[in-house]
């Protein structure tokens, strides 16, 4: 088992600007087979982005998302975690803030993201999320991920 955070992190960071448009965001997440990206700001994580947020503070409630910014529709300062802290540490923050993604800053500056995932597959590798995490979407066309 895993003891600190970068040892069950994914590393590196994918990253918008403030004034990213939502389409800018999702094309990005699409490229990157993510669900989230970063809002930062000379290298400072100001929010957390993700599909759900594009979808329900923007998309559902008709916004254009040409022109809607993804600073407007993130999660602004978002908990974050250190790459030293305890494992403990991350799933005891996910847990009290009800979060699925922890930003990992070192010395101000993102180095990556832990998921509940990422937890998953190393603290509980048999677990059904753990075999979930692991696997590869399915990208045919016409394919439905359920």
């Amino acid at each position: 088992m895993a003891d600190i955070v970068r040892e069950v992190m994914t590393p590196g960071v994918v990253s918008v600007r403030p004034d990213a448009s939502l389409v800018e965001a999702a094309q990005l997440m699409r490229a990157q087979d993510i669900g989230d990206v970063l809002v930062a700001s000379e290298g400072q994580v100001v929010g957390v982005l993700t599909d759900r947020d594009i979808t329900l503070r923007a998309v559902a409630d008709g916004a254009d998302p040409l022109t809607i910014s993804a600073q407007a529709v993130c999660t602004p300062n978002p908990v974050v975690i250190g790459p030293e802290d305890p494992v403990a540490a991350a799933v005891t923050l996910m847990r009290e803030h009800a979060v699925r993604r922890l930003p990992v800053v070192e010395q101000g500056r993102p180095v990556g993201m832990v998921s509940l995932g990422d937890l998953a597959v190393t603290q509980d590798p048999a677990s059904t999320l753990a075999d979930i995490s692991r696997a590869r979407p399915d990208d045919r066309p016409g394919s439905t991920t359920v």
